[in-house]
């Protein structure tokens, strides 16, 4: 079956039933995380935020994410995606119940750090979709596995303001944050019992060791390492920025000790690295076993300016609405603003189609290329700008920015599949460092320039994607027989 006439709508095929089920709690799981977001203008009135608060829970939001979804990506490899996903929603209504309950600004801060490791549910399902449909197919599947799964964001934006009037009275936002966290739990469970890991006689391929990703050779050991230290990096911003020199949440000490569970963390992440991969400094890897690490380099770079863009922008963009038009009210900035989350809908799928129809490479240069021009429009809103035109702009460049998330994603799977949980973690961990380092910047810069910002970082990235391999041919796994398997990549 060609990937145009993957039918959506066969609820009798196990494997559509499978992917309705994946992104529903995709869905759910971005409903949770960006619970907040559409209710800022509200939180910052109702706790008396300041403009260095609300943009220090914009970054604590994400924060968490990073290590999360190398966390999450290798307990996936190891356990199977269906308790993995199915134990995070669940355990994710405790933070998001009390992020609603919360009576000061110390309180959302620390429940809104929580709440990121939410995000790092994304990673679960690339493993669980590529285990069940073929590469010509799986850039669709992917693609509208984050693509529907996105659409929790948009949810959120549209439905929780007018939820939280419905509830009414002053505690009505809180009633409608928390009715995500019930949401998630309630879900969790189902997919428990719903969900399975692979079709009916399939093996699940699971490395060797879960704690690192195996690579091929001396030189992917090195460039491995490199590859870990800006997510380190990205912590660090956010412990810095955080701290006496930016958004005073904290004292010296505090900042110290914070600084030092990072490096700790860094220590133990490549002590990992090490072990699992040591053999690789006196030999390479079977034949048989052999990837190219720069594959996964690439990606986490085009992750990086893709979905760490995406989710910058939808950190912002209700404020941004805000702040630029006199006319606008927090509502319908949260309606304006959900406009660049509505697009995940069809441009995270289309961007998966175009992988699977013109090639992997040639759909991410068209989509990054575009990403690019898009946030140099975006540069050039202000007051003058009719306010539709302007959410316009944002819905086109949207679709570049999702189209191009859907387009790594239908990469990620092909290079190993037994690692694909690890590099589909290590990938979201680059996209939400992204997401830190951009909405850093914004802490210094203003909204024109904040775009300009990821323009730039988008012309280097469309550089790199050039050095990306398409993929073909076949990889090869052994099952758990002894026997190698060879899967179809191209």
């Amino acid at each position: 079956m060609s990937a145009d006439k993957l039918n959506l709508f066969n609820l009798s095929s196990p494997r559509i039933r499978l992917l309705h089920l994946s992104w529903l709690a995709f869905f759910i799981s971005f409903a949770v995380w960006f619970s907040h977001a559409p209710l800022m203008g509200h939180l910052r009135e109702v706790f008396d935020l300041t403009s260095e608060q609300v943009k220090a829970l914009l970054i604590l939001n994400v924060a968490l994410t990073i290590p999360a979804r190398v966390i999450i990506g290798s307990l996936v490899d190891r356990f199977g995606p269906r308790i993995v996903f199915g134990t995070l929603l669940i355990t994710a209504a405790f933070p998001c119940w009390a992020f609603a309950m919360a009576t000061n600004f110390e309180q959302l801060a620390i429940t809104r750090l929580l709440l990121g490791f939410v995000g790092a549910g994304f990673v679960v399902g690339i493993r669980l979709i590529s285990e069940w449909f073929p590469a010509k197919e799986v850039g669709l599947a992917e693609g509208v596995y984050g693509g529907w799964g996105n659409f929790g964001a948009f949810a959120s934006y549209v439905a929780l303001p007018s939820l939280a009037l419905w509830f009414g009275g002053e505690n009505g936002w809180r009633w409608a944050i928390a009715s995500t966290g019930a949401l998630a739990f309630v879900y969790g469970l189902v997919f428990l019992w719903r969900a399975r890991n692979t079709p009916a006689g399939a093996s699940y391929f699971k490395p060797k060791k879960a704690t690192a990703l195996e690579v091929s050779n001396r030189r992917d050991l090195f460039f491995y390492v490199g590859a870990c230290l800006p997510l380190y990096i990205a912590l660090g911003v956010i412990v810095w920025r955080l701290g006496p020199q930016g958004f005073d949440l904290y004292g010296e000490a505090t900042q110290w000790m914070m600084a030092s569970l990072v490096l700790a963390l860094a220590v133990i992440q490549l002590s990992q690295v090490w072990k699992v991969n040591r053999e690789r400094m006196l030999e390479p890897a079977p034949k048989h076993d052999k990837y190219p690490f720069k594959q996964v380099a690439i990606l986490d770079l085009s992750y990086f300016i893709t979905f760490g863009a995406e989710l910058a922008v939808k950190s912002m963009l209700p404020l941004f609405f805000l702040d630029t038009f006199a006319e606008v009210t927090p509502v319908t900035a949260g309606l304006l603003a959900s406009g660049f989350a509505f697009t995940n809908l069809i441009a995270r799928p289309g961007g998966g189609w175009l992988s699977d129809r013109i090639g992997r490479k040639k759909a991410l240069t068209i989509l990054i290329g575009g990403l690019l021009l898009g946030f140099i429009l975006l540069s050039q809103i202000n007051s003058s700008w009719p306010v539709l035109v302007a959410m316009v702009a944002t819905m086109v460049c949207s679709c570049f920015v999702q189209g191009g998330a859907g387009a790594v994603f239908a990469t990620v799977p092909l290079i190993k599949r037994r690692l694909t949980g690890q590099i589909s973690g290590m990938v979201g961990a680059y996209g939400n460092a992204g997401a830190v380092i951009f909405l850093t910047a914004l802490t210094f810069v203003n909204a024109s320039t904040f775009f300009l910002v990821i323009a730039g970082c988008a012309a280097v990235v469309l550089a790199a994607v050039q050095f990306l391999d398409e993929p073909k041919g076949h990889i090869a796994e052994v099952d758990e027989d002894g026997q190698v398997q060879l899967i179809e990549v191209g």
